[in-house]
């Protein structure tokens, strides 16, 4: 097993190629974030998306990846994951997160970031805030070498502590040179990822799912894609793409004009 986790130790050149793919893909998000606001459509977050990643020379990897036929996912309100750009236009009130993935010179970037739309309720205030900072916390409490287990031990804490759940059927995933590769990293423990050590030059995502209500998914099977909340409760998420190095992690997404930790949405 370690041995195998030893393959995914990053040379300190591959280091710097996750490096330029993260910050790509910070600028991005910031580059959309000016743009996420009511009145625009879900298409129209994604076609930003798609034309400033080319016009930059780069790739949306979700495009074509396993049949998805958007350059970004943006899921609205109870979606939790892989919501599929649609004409649905944003209004007040609503939550979405917007997810996206860049490949820069082979390597990935990948992040998301869960946005308020003007005035929204309470409920979704708190939820989107309880995933900011369970991810937050996760990232914090990584040190070399730990077993991947310290990511959901402490989003679990985080989520218990507002009485919000943790979704636990989508994880968070290896990253490098391919989009999801190994380890799992599960917001909520288990077996395997108390086993798994995060070894200096290893990246990954830590992206952890919160609904308001039950934990529980339901796969829209209309596109085989979209996933919501079974309860229809609000979900939020944020993600960052981590490189492990000999000190501690790393955060290769982060951005100009993003939430930084400690920030109250």
């Amino acid at each position: 097993m370690l041995q195998n986790l030893r393959k995914l130790q990053l040379t300190e050149q591959q280091r710097n190629g996750m490096r330029a793919a993260g910050k790509f893909n910070a600028q991005l998000m910031d580059y959309i974030r000016e743009h996420v606001r009511a009145g625009i459509t879900t298409s129209e977050i994604d076609r930003l998306v798609h034309e400033y990643t080319i016009s930059h020379k780069h790739t949306p990897a979700t495009l074509g990846y396993l049949g998805y036929s958007k350059s970004c996912c943006t899921s609205v309100n109870e979606v939790i994951c892989h919501g599929i750009p649609n004409d649905y236009e944003l209004k007040e009130g609503d939550i979405v997160n917007v997810d996206i993935t860049s490949i820069v010179d082979g390597w990935h970037g990948d992040q998301s970031e869960t946005f308020l739309i003007g005035q929204v309720t309470d409920s979704a205030r708190a939820v989107t805030q309880c995933a900011f900072d369970a991810m937050h916390r996760a990232i914090a409490a990584l040190t070399p070498g730990c077993p991947v287990s310290v990511i959901g031990e402490n989003v679990v804490a985080e989520a218990e502590k507002w009485g919000f759940s943790v979704v636990r059927e989508y994880v968070g995933h290896g990253l490098g040179r391919r989009f999801h590769q190994y380890p799992n990293v599960p917001h909520v423990p288990d077996r395997k990822s108390r086993q798994d050590p995060l070894l200096p030059g290893m990246c990954f995502t830590v992206e952890p799912m919160i609904n308001a209500g039950t934990r529980f998914t339901k796969l829209d099977t209309r596109d085989n894609w979209t996933v919501r909340t079974r309860d229809g409760s609000l979900s939020a998420q944020f993600e960052h793409t981590i490189l492990m190095t000999e000190t501690g992690p790393e955060i290769l997404t982060s951005t100009t004009n993003g939430p930084k930790p400690g920030h109250k949405f």
